[in-house]
């Protein structure tokens, strides 16, 4: 037994633990980690402007992966620390758990809790510079991997206020990329801007040759985020509710309205943190809705008639086409877990529950004609959920009586791991018939389509469950739909759409991906959808082995290497699958070891349902617009 004593306990001295063990300050050393450094630094410039003492923010991608955030804020003290003995500055930036989070006569209410921000950006960057303007004077500090390498010193002077922090990550903590993705940074930034409609941040791209320069700015704060969310959708009421009320020194702000659609899209920030798991605003916004109009139902006879006696209205149906934006500022929050994603507060709970029943039920007797349009809404769509319970009864009834209640049109794969099975959602039955001769059939399931399938963007869910295309996919994924939808019992964990690469094929794709993000979103979001490339061209010379392209440049290439004989070369191309025999599909669109995919990703939720509700929707008027401003960019297969 080896001897384990004092001398084999490690101390990590500084900022050395963040480099040792980097993952547990940032998340990852992957992309998202490297976009967390330009969040985490951001968050000290928004903390300024949440206090009152910052309105303008630069964010700056510099050339060779340089990031530059600038602030108008009171600037980062640079006097010598009482008990500390260093300038704050310094303190700040090597120290872990140092700032003025933790002194509420500093930040009332801030996003970086942890106070391990700004020095975690030292640490894992290969070096970075602090500049403060304060006290009359420009103040700097250099530092590499988390050192000092210079004291703070007074480099100008200057009548301004405010701080710079510029860096360079280190790559040998970030070893799979330095360099920033500027749509990724700039929808944190456009959510920070609408969260805080006194600020206004510039955010520039200098690495191109033409440099490019977002102003990210909302004076509508929330309400402009609700409206900006439903775009080209029909809403009521036309401007949206707004409630703003501080008590027991938490701030809680909430915009909504309802739209023509039948999914929920609610947005809930603490701090201006996105807590994607909800908690305890959420469920108190949620209670509060529930009661208030039941409230109005239970006093209202005339729509009450039109409802079953003794039903109560879910807060499902009083969800449906629900839209919402709800901020809260918290001097003291609790988060559970490390990634600061659910509230726990059960004073908030309350405090949301008793606010929002006040204010919604003021704004209703005051606006009758918006109460009505939304009982309505919500009475239609519990009739939908009636009915689609005795669907679903329906359903479950012929399963039990059909074996599995799998469709009789699917060539099932005989083992039964979804992380090892795939279904082919195909086009046609003579492409069906192709690859179900062509695929392994240890692992490779195969669903044939037929007709155009419904457009779920402009129907009722019910019709979604009844109709006889989407019925199939339902049955064969296995993991119900919806607010039913229950990712655990999914039957494959690679869903690949192979369509035609003509018009009818992309039709194809879209509707199918439109049904995915209403009714399926955790497919897409966890990396389960993806679409099959076939390949658009055939190049044959001779007996030789055919040559397979999937784009027109390939074409070429394969042209050109022929040489002289490129002339007697035979090119097919391919307008349909169901042109390839089995052997031919599985070489070129089904083999593992040299198929091409595209995994469906939606990195902005936002834009995707946006573009979704103006592009497969009922309003008209959205969708010429966006054909016309966007016609420069189609690609015709004429």
């Amino acid at each position: 037994m080896s001897d384990y004593s004092a001398s084999n306990i490690q101390v990590l001295k500084g900022l050395e633990a963040v480099r040792k063990r980097p993952g547990m300050y940032i998340g990852s050393t992957g992309p998202k980690g490297l976009h967390h450094l330009v969040y985490e630094t951001v968050d000290n410039s928004i903390d300024e402007a949440m206090a009152g003492h910052c309105d303008k923010i630069i964010v700056a991608l510099e050339k060779d992966d340089v990031v530059r955030v600038e602030d108008n804020g009171r600037g980062i003290p640079v006097d010598i620390h009482p008990t500390e003995k260093i300038s704050a500055l310094e303190l700040v930036l090597t120290r872990l758990h140092a700032g003025g989070k933790f002194d509420k006569s500093s930040y009332k209410v801030s996003g970086g809790l942890h106070g391990v921000g700004v020095s975690c950006v030292n640490a894992l960057s290969d070096w970075l510079e602090a500049t403060v303007k304060v006290n009359g004077h420009i103040y700097r500090q250099k530092y590499e991997r988390g050192v000092p390498k210079t004291k703070v010193e007074i480099i100008g002077d200057t009548e301004e206020h405010g701080t710079t922090i510029r860096w360079k990550a280190d790559k040998t903590i970030f070893t799979e990329t330095t360099t920033y993705d500027f749509d990724v940074l700039k929808d944190r930034l456009r959510e920070l801007a609408f969260l805080n409609s006194g600020i206004i941040i510039y955010f520039r791209d200098e690495r191109l040759e033409n440099p490019k320069e977002e102003v990210l700015q909302f004076v509508g704060g929330i309400n402009e985020f609700v409206s900006n969310i439903d775009s080209g959708k029909t809403v009521v009421p036309d401007q949206p509710i707004y409630i703003n009320e501080t008590k027991d020194d938490v701030i809680t702000e909430i915009s909504l309205h309802y739209n023509n659609s039948y999914s929920e899209n609610i947005r809930t920030y603490v701090n201006d943190i996105n807590t994607r798991d909800g908690g305890t605003h959420l469920e108190g916004f949620k209670n509060a809705i529930r009661f208030v109009l039941n409230k109005f139902l239970d006093a209202n006879e005339k729509l009450k008639k039109t409802f079953e006696k003794d039903e109560k209205l879910t807060y499902e149906d009083l969800s449906s086409g629900l839209t919402a934006v709800i901020s809260m500022k918290v001097p003291e929050p609790e988060f559970e877990g490390q990634t600061k994603e659910k509230l726990g507060n059960t004073e908030v709970r309350t405090i949301v529950d008793q606010i929002v029943k006040e204010k919604l039920t003021i704004y209703f007797e005051q606006n009758p004609s918006v109460l009505d349009s939304i009982l309505k809404k919500a009475i239609d769509e519990a009739k939908a959920r009636i009915a689609a319970r005795k669907a679903k009864d329906n359903m479950r009834k012929k399963s039990m009586s059909d074996g599995f209640g799998l469709p009789a049109k699917l060539a099932d794969c005989s083992m039964k791991n979804p992380e090892l099975c795939e279904v082919y959602i195909v086009e046609g039955d003579s492409a069906g018939g192709s690859a179900k001769k062509g695929r392994d059939p240890k692992t490779q399931a195969i669903l044939p389509l037929w007709g155009k399938m419904l457009n779920v963007e402009k129907v009722r869910p019910e019709k979604v469950m009844n109709n006889d295309k989407l019925e199939p996919v339902i049955a064969t994924l296995g993991a119900g739909f919806g607010k039913d939808f229950n990712i655990s019992k999914l039957r494959y964990h690679k869903i690949i759409i192979m369509a035609d690469a003509d018009v009818d094929g992309s039709h194809i794709r879209t509707l199918l991906l439109t049904f995915f993000f209403r009714y399926m979103p955790e497919l897409i979001t966890k990396g389960y959808i993806y679409l099959a490339m076939p390949p658009l061209f055939k190049v044959q010379l001779g007996k030789k082995e055919p040559v397979y392209c999937y784009s027109d440049a390939e074409r070429d290439a394969a042209l050109e290497a022929l040489g002289d004989q490129r002339e007697k070369a035979n090119v097919q191309r391919y307008k349909g699958l169901g042109e390839m025999d089995g052997k031919q599909l599985w070489e070129t669109t089904m083999d593992p070891a040299h198929r091409k995919m595209r995994v469906v990703t939606v990195p902005d939720a936002i834009a995707a349902d946006k573009i979704f509700s103006v592009c497969m929707g009922e309003e008209v008027e959205p969708r010429r617009r966006f054909i016309e401003d966007n016609s420069s960019y189609a690609n015709l297969d004429i």
